[in-house]
């Protein structure tokens, strides 16, 4: 096994029509590594089972869990969610939830654990938006530390649109550290509070990205020391994404991934021991479904090369 990466077959099953791009990407990216060779079939691993209401609840109020299951939610709550709400919907975010919790735990063995879906950041407390339901990192980090697997965690975000649901959630935990770098003119328009936040202006190239990465990210794993890192990964930071507002090229977008992984891979809890890393994939808008899929294969190509 090269490392654990978790796939919902769930999503073979269709979505409504004009939901179905570019959620289709979750079905294409698995058969694309498998077919370069950047994975292999054990590689592989589906979900053990929907995430239990009591990994749920320590992240989520228990009147939003419920109104979710019994499809209950408000007309307004409803359609700030971005997908039509029914069962299908709410049993993919579970299964996204439990990939994630998975893939944490497996995560300690290989070092480095992905999911193909993930990094529903949008999620607060209390309601979803955005098509986020549930935030599947807050809930697997809530896990790690009821479990006794983590004390202090990161919470790197990359992706294109500001982390606003797990800044709310985290807002007063020192406990998680919450870094969101994201363009400054993108939804959410009302940013939320992160530990760190970086935003960035429209249109923002490759060299200036990765300038203030660079700056910013090895100083602040050494200065909050976790032990276990979770890396939203988004490839929305490109120029062509339809939702996205800066200028990065898909070069660009490869090298931050090196960069990050690599800072990740380097670096050790107080006890010198490897951070334990889990990977969402995020975001990722752009017209060419060919250019996303090739996008996030990237990191999974650049995760296989620090990691195997």
């Amino acid at each position: 096994m090269n490392f654990p990466i978790a796939f919902h077959p769930i999503y073979k099953h269709p979505l409504p029509d004009g939901h179905r791009f570019p959620m289709v990407k979750y079905e294409l990216l698995p058969q694309q590594l498998l077919l370069e060779g950047t994975a292999n079939q054990t590689d592989f691993f589906e979900p053990s089972k929907l995430c239990c209401d009591i990994d749920v609840l320590r992240v989520h109020t228990s009147e939003y869990l419920k109104n979710l299951k019994a499809l209950n939610l408000d007309r307004k709550a409803a359609r700030k969610l971005g997908f039509p709400l029914n069962n299908q919907l709410v049993e993919r975010e579970l299964y996204i939830a439990q990939g994630t919790i998975d893939g944490c735990t497996k995560a300690f063995e290989y070092n480095i654990a992905m999911n193909i879906a993930g990094g529903t950041h949008h999620a607060y407390t209390d309601h979803g938006e955005a098509f986020c339901l549930l935030n599947d990192q807050a809930i697997a980090a809530r896990y790690l530390q009821h479990h006794q697997l983590a004390d202090k965690i990161l919470i790197v975000d990359l992706d294109v649109h500001q982390g606003n649901g797990t800044a709310e959630i985290f807002q007063n935990d020192d406990s998680v550290f919450t870094f969101s770098m994201h363009g400054a003119g993108n939804y959410p328009f009302k940013k939320e509070l992160s530990d760190l936040d970086i935003a960035l202006p429209d249109h923002t190239d490759d060299s200036s990205y990765l300038n203030e990465l660079h700056h910013i990210l090895p100083d602040l794993i050494a200065q909050e020391q976790p032990d276990f890192i979770f890396y939203l990964c988004g490839v929305d930071v490109l120029e062509t994404d339809k939702l996205g507002r800066l200028g990065m090229t898909l070069d660009g977008c490869k090298k931050r991934d090196e960069f990050a992984l690599s800072a990740f891979a380097k670096a050790r809890t107080k006890n010198n021991n490897r951070i334990p890393i889990q990977c969402s994939m995020g975001g990722g808008y752009s017209p060419d479904i060919k250019l996303i899929i090739e996008a996030h294969a990237n990191t999974y190509r650049v995760a296989r090369d620090i990691f195997t």
